[in-house]
């Protein structure tokens, strides 16, 4: 239940809203006002409590033993921009292949109270602004709202030319100056920029090495995904919808989630006009598309009186595969199947549990397999993609059978008793969550 100290805030919110909702041209020079004490008792209630610590190595239970007087202090120096934005601690994730790493960012926790305040304040704002192209990282937007619209732009066109685009390193390239002057259109408050500035100017310390790069968003940070959407917005967003689509000779679609985008075309003249200017508007603001990954893809239905069984082309986005094929009813319909690194990668990751976690009751461990599986079923439990749910299923139980079997090497177990067992007949079954497929 939301408490009345929440319900205060969101009061606070929906005025600052209203305002920039009312004006969208106003530039907002006074917002630091609304951020006070209950705001940061707020802002510290939506902040994750079980990620890593920062720099400082304090976690969010240390925080809370002085709760009070630290959200106080913090807001205190918030105001009187006597803040000291920390570095971020820089670790090293694998990837989906297993085998190269990803950096990610930590930040201390009080940064991300902070962050989180100031991002309360922006998402106010520009919530307002944003287009309806862009999904990733907006309240009450989602990945599979991202993908119906893919799927219903599609539909309607029947097929057309699909511009698979992939920006190279994208938070890591965004240059502050253009940032800087995207915020000034719409924000510049004193308080809340030289925040943003001191996060901006951080730094990033690995290995005991404080290095401070002269572009991109603060790595990790809670404040990076609503920055990037800001640079995004005026870098594709209204360039596609003011400027290019009042161009092109037939419909088209961009959906963006993040740095994750395509855009659609009706018409193949229309795609490959786009394809030649793209890398050059990206450019101006110094960012780079990827030369392997950015591709135009033709992505339609076989032609009327066609032997073929299959459609034309496909292409990723959101850990799915697209295509056409046809649908129950015999239609010719967009489907969608897990991505084969994405199915690959989610095993991985379970059945590596399984080898740490074998030797754990056997009850424990169907429970946290059930809850795993539901966690996949979640995201990949469309219509038209129980195949690769009923694989999965089956994968992970053979990954489990075989860490059981080496519990005790002396012991053994074939596959018709480990599937009589009991956990094992209670394991979260395929089940289709999304019906994202209408009928047509």
């Amino acid at each position: 239940m939301e408490s009345l100290s929440s319900k205060h805030v969101s009061t606070k919110q929906g005025r600052i809203a209203e305002l920039a909702r009312q004006s969208p041209k106003m530039v907002l020079t006074t917002l630091a006002h609304h951020i006070d004490l209950e705001w940061m008792h707020e802002a510290y209630r939506r902040t994750r409590k079980d990620g890593a610590a920062g720099i400082d190595g304090q976690t969010a239970a240390e925080y809370e033993q002085k709760l009070q007087e630290n959200l106080q202090s913090l807001l205190d120096r918030f105001k009187s921009g006597t803040y000291y934005a920390p570095p971020v601690r820089r670790v090293h994730i694998p990837k989906g292949d297993g085998r190269k790493t990803r950096p990610i960012g930590i930040p201390t926790f009080e940064d991300k109270v902070l962050q989180t305040a100031v991002k309360m304040v922006l998402e106010s704002v520009y919530e307002q602004d944003f287009l309806d192209c862009s999904y990733g990282f907006r309240p009450g937007r989602s990945a599979h709202q991202a993908l119906d619209a893919v799927w219903e732009g599609l539909m309607a066109m029947r097929g057309g030319w699909v511009l698979e685009v992939d920006v190279e390193s994208f938070f890591d390239s965004v240059e502050h100056g253009h940032l800087r002057g995207f915020l000034d259109q719409r924000v510049r408050d004193g308080v809340v920029r030289r925040a943003i500035d001191k996060w901006l100017n951080a730094g990033v310390m690995e290995e005991g090495c404080l290095r401070h790069p002269e572009t991109g968003t603060p790595q990790g940070g809670v404040v990076s995904p609503v920055l990037a959407n800001i640079y995004l917005h005026e870098v594709i967003d209204r360039w596609f919808v003011e400027q290019v689509r009042p161009r092109m000779r037939g419909a088209a679609v961009l959906v963006r989630y993040a740095d994750d985008m395509v855009m659609i075309f009706k018409h193949e003249d229309d795609a490959r006009r786009v394809e030649q200017v793209l890398p050059k508007r990206f450019g101006k603001y110094g960012l780079r598309l990827h030369p392997q990954k950015t591709r135009l893809v033709e992505v339609r239905p076989p032609a009327p009186g066609s032997d073929s069984g299959k459609g034309t082309g496909s292409f990723a986005l959101l850990g799915f595969s697209h295509f056409w094929g046809k649908s129950q009813k015999g239609r010719w319909v967009l489907r969608r199947r897990t991505a084969p690194d994405r199915f690959t990668r989610a095993l991985r990751r379970v059945v590596q549990w399984c080898r740490w976690n074998r030797h754990e009751s056997l009850t424990q461990q169907g429970d946290m397999l059930s809850a795993k599986l539901r966690g996949h079923y979640q995201y990949y439990g469309v219509t038209g993609n129980s195949g690769a749910l009923q694989r999965f299923w089956y994968e992970v139980k053979r990954g489990w059978f075989k860490w059981l079997t080496r519990r005790n090497p002396r012991a053994t177990m074939t596959w018709d008793a480990f599937y009589q067992l009991p956990v094992v007949g209670r394991l979260a079954a395929p089940r289709v969550v999304h019906s994202v497929y209408r009928v047509t």
